[in-house]
């Protein structure tokens, strides 16, 4: 069985014990969460979320994304910058999935 939440702007299809990152969630390490923005699960779509089903999962840690390089350039007016961004994320580990 899997599901298809919804967190940090972003869907992600999940099923037990699917390891996977979304954008920062306030949790330490070790945490228990529900994710409850469950938007179809089990053959059920919901409209637009499934009334009653939840994502439990534990926190597994708080991480950062690779880096970005941001460059900008104008030609010929020796104008130049260069800046980089690691984006905050959270590591998931899904431990059940429950369905209405």
């Amino acid at each position: 069985m899997f599901a298809v939440i919804r967190t940090g702007g972003k869907q992600y299809k999940v099923s037990k014990d699917d390891v996977f990152k979304v954008e920062k969630l306030d949790a330490k390490a070790g945490d228990k969460i529900e994710l409850d923005e469950v938007l179809f699960v089990d053959g059920k779509i919901g409209a637009p979320l499934v009334k009653g089903a939840k994502v439990m999962a534990e926190v597994l840690e708080q991480a950062r994304a690779d880096k970005i390089v941001i460059f900008k350039k104008k030609r010929r007016q020796n104008y130049r910058r260069k800046k980089g961004h690691r984006q905050h994320q959270t590591v998931l580990k899904v431990t059940d999935i429950k369905a209405a």
